[in-house]
């Protein structure tokens, strides 16, 4: 007979890390063809930059950050979004070395329809829950993230 090495609760983290990661993964493709469906070529990273600047302007390296990339890669996310003349980059007034990036109005419109596409997914991954079940959901997923970031 077989022993295992580590008792199966020694192991709860790591696959709570994997399930993060795999429900993470999912959830990005999917999105990516739920707008490729649509007919849109954007990719998560676009739409992330998107929604976000869905709610009003932005820098550049809040927009990284949201979209976990680094300053570089999104000089080139947004230099591909400015061309399609979704987003522009505008000077701060105060600051010369600093840009707010807000949406154009193509980019508003753009969202308004890929806004969509986000709930479809959102739905699809929520399907089975009720309001409840959904609401503990979040909530859960929230304490883990915040027991995680704190600096106890």
């Amino acid at each position: 007979m077989n022993t295992p090495i580590f008792p199966p609760e020694a192991c709860s983290g790591s696959t709570l890390g994997l399930l993060f990661r795999q429900v993470r993964d999912a959830m990005w493709a999917r999105m990516e063809r739920e707008l490729a469906l649509a007919g849109h070529a954007l990719t998560f990273s676009q739409y992330i930059v998107i929604k976000t600047l869905a709610v009003g302007t932005a820098g550049v390296t809040d927009l990284a950050r949201t979209a976990d990339l680094n300053p570089g890669a999104m000089t080139r996310l947004l230099d591909k979004l400015e061309a399609r003349e979704l987003v522009e980059r505008v000077a701060d007034t105060n600051d010369r070395r600093a840009l707010h990036i807000h949406l154009t109005d193509a980019g508003r419109q753009l969202w308004r329809d890929v806004d969509q596409c986000g709930r479809r997914v959102r739905e699809r991954a929520l399907q089975g829950m009720d309001d409840a079940t959904r609401a503990q959901l979040t909530r859960l997923l929230e304490q883990a993230r915040d027991n995680l970031l704190s600096q106890d």
